[in-house]
């Protein structure tokens, strides 16, 4: 955890909830433990998602499909959501909980590789959320920047790796070390380069909110 624990506490104690759906869809990710987005995030994405008032939102890792119903929720009656996801397993939960949901008119859920969907895609979006593999990130940037216009957002989630990142790569474990390492290069790409303004928030689990300038 980056945030002092009681602090957290008193931030979730704050939640309004999501409805009785998106509880449902919570209980069971947390049963069979599916990552999904934590409290702090689903409350910063409703903000964003309101003052951006998006046409389009391209979600990467859509897992079973909680953040994409809660994204619609607070999205412009003419805006849609295509999101991605590569595990077989998940699929067609996902895409069940899509249509009961009421948004399967609006959710476009795309099966396979991200980046590899990324390249198949020819369409703006002025929204972007990314929560899919983590040592992928600076490999999907390029792609993303090519489908995003000026003034679209890029919001990664899970930037910061529950404190980790700050530690030299030596303590990290072995097998969480590309992670580490891939992630502190995503950040220093996205706060460096011309094409982007970036803020990294410390909230959740560390969020990097980025306006394609």
């Amino acid at each position: 955890m980056i945030v002092n624990e009681r602090i957290v506490s008193y931030l979730h104690s704050l939640e309004q909830g999501n409805g009785e759906f998106c509880d449902e869809i919570e209980a069971f990710a947390h049963k069979t433990d599916v990552p999904i987005i934590r409290k702090e995030m689903e409350s910063f994405l409703r903000v964003m998602i309101r003052m951006k008032s998006p046409e389009k939102i391209l979600e990467l890792g859509t897992a079973i499909g909680y953040s994409a119903i809660l994204m619609a929720k607070c999205m412009p009656e003419n805006c849609t959501i295509t999101t991605i996801e590569n595990y077989e397993k998940r699929i067609p939960i996902a895409g069940a909980n899509i249509e009961k949901s009421g948004f399967g008119n609006r959710i476009h859920l795309m099966e396979g590789d991200a980046l590899e969907v990324l390249k198949q895609l020819n369409e703006s979006f002025d929204f972007v959320f990314m929560d899919a593999a983590k040592a992928q990130y600076l490999n999907y940037l390029e792609e993303l920047l090519r489908l995003m216009p000026k003034g679209g957002v890029l919001i990664a989630d899970n930037v910061l790796q529950d404190g980790e990142l700050i530690e030299s790569r030596y303590v990290i474990d072995r097998r969480n070390r590309t992670i580490h390492s891939r992630m502190r290069e995503y950040l220093y790409r996205v706060t460096h380069m011309e094409e982007l303004e970036t803020s990294i928030i410390p909230i959740g689990d560390g969020v990097a909110l980025s306006i394609r300038k």
